[in-house]
């Protein structure tokens, strides 16, 4: 038996299926440490008044770290959480546990890559690796038709090609079992207050949108398939399966949903399809942020204040005051849910940018805080192609137009004055 101890740094990727780090820790050492670090950082204040990560975020991100401390320790194992940036904490951790090795999922976004290297450099004073693995992605880079610096720029080339040559690669299975140090501590998770909310948050929603866990993933996938096997309208094209928020959070992962959705493939041929060009999508963003990254940059260094013209049109089209039913019924749900669909971002930020003229990284900033999915590719993917002038969707027949008819029973949804009552 190998006597060495593995830490297993999760970031975004906190379930026990489909997880080859975690597999790999357990096949590899006698003992794993599973380490997650609120990181500061992420609930800091931009130059434009938002947040990095607002409470629905926030709330959503606690509740998947605690069912992932409670998978764990149905295995046997536990999780030490943290409030700290991670190039400080694990270091101190390893020292503890004389850890030889750190496991950890490669990220993409410019914020996530220069931590990992903060980390790495600081793990390297005490002789311990960083490795790097791959696993947030349907398509593995190593199986795509042609390199990074190649994939195609346009969605639909994309999708094809990597349908016609490519392959998604079976999931992992789940550990048995799992080793921890004697004396870890399972210390209390941190609530809203911790990370710097108002205590009014603290008070959990009765009936929330999304509830945060792969537990949660998982039954909310499963209940979109039989939502679909028992629908009577089969048109699937503005109805979104909303796997987003545990996708982003890794509490789910792109190939489990994959292979789940595939099994229906001949009873459901549009609902499948429907939700593989979601995948396919998360995935093609991911890619051109990877190809892109040193041209798009989502740094606030050295960017203008907004004018007073600016902030006060800012203030309106944020609050669903901007005077387009469409877009304000779009940042009411929003505001509201912490979700809407890729087409409604989309054309909300393209009437923020080509419209109000607002510098559209205001409005990333404000979709960062408040989307409950957010993440860097899938955020810059969206404003990149409002100012290419592009309408990018998983709907492989979507129309450009944004329809308000088909829309109306959400527009009216979201679009009440204060004395409740619907609008016109």
């Amino acid at each position: 038996m190998n006597e060495k101890t593995i830490l297993i740094w999760f970031r975004n990727d906190l379930r026990i299926r489909d997880n080859e780090i975690l597999i790999e820790a357990v096949k590899r050492a006698r003992k794993v440490v599973p380490v997650y670090c609120f990181d500061p950082r992420y609930f800091s204040e931009t130059k434009f008044g938002t947040q990095k990560t607002g409470v629905l975020r926030t709330r959503f991100l606690i509740e998947s770290v605690r069912n992932l401390r409670e998978s764990l320790c149905s295995l046997g194992g536990g999780l030490i959480v943290k409030i700290g940036k991670p190039e400080e904490i694990l270091p101190e951790i390893c020292a503890l546990y004389n850890v030889s090795e750190v496991y950890h999922h490669r990220e993409v976004g410019a914020e996530e890559t220069s931590i990992s290297a903060k980390v790495e450099a600081a793990l390297w004073k005490q002789q311990i690796n960083l490795k790097h693995f791959i696993g947030h992605t349907l398509y593995h880079k190593e199986d795509l038709p042609f390199p990074i610096r190649n994939i195609p720029d346009n969605f639909s080339v994309f999708r094809k090609k990597a349908e016609k040559d490519s392959s998604v690669r079976t999931s992992f299975e789940s550990p048995d079992h799992i080793e921890i140090p004697g004396g870890v501590l399972q210390e209390s998770l941190p609530g809203l207050t911790d990370l710097g909310f108002p205590a009014a948050n603290e008070q959990e929603e009765e009936h929330p949108v999304f509830a945060g866990g792969e537990d949660e993933g998982l039954r909310r996938l499963m209940e979109f398939i039989h939502e679909g096997s028992n629908s009577r309208n089969k048109n699937y094209r503005f109805i979104s399966s909303r796997l987003s928020a545990w996708l982003s959070l890794g509490c789910i992962s792109s190939r489990e949903v994959y292979w789940l959705v595939d099994e229906y493939r001949k009873l459901l041929p549009d609902l499948s399809s429907k939700v593989i060009s979601e995948l396919q999508l998360r995935d093609y963003f991911r890619f051109m942020l990877k190809k892109h990254g040193h041209i798009i940059h989502h740094h606030e260094d050295g960017l203008k204040e907004l004018s007073k013209r600016e902030r006060n049109a800012f203030e309106k089209w944020k609050n669903g005051n901007s005077g387009n039913r469409v877009v304000d019924a779009c940042i009411k749900e929003l505001n509201s849910t912490g979700y809407i669909s890729e087409l409604s971002r989309q054309y909300a930020a393209n009437f923020l940018v080509n419209k109000l003229r607002v510098n559209w990284r205001a409005g990333a900033a404000y979709f960062e805080e408040k989307l409950i999915d957010f993440s860097p590719a899938g955020n810059t993917g969206t404003w990149a192609a409002v100012l290419e002038g592009k309408i990018i969707s998983p709907n492989k027949n979507i129309s450009p137009k944004f329809d308000e008819v088909e829309q109306e029973e959400e527009i009216r949804k979201w679009l009440v004055d204060q004395n409740n009552t619907s609008a016109a």
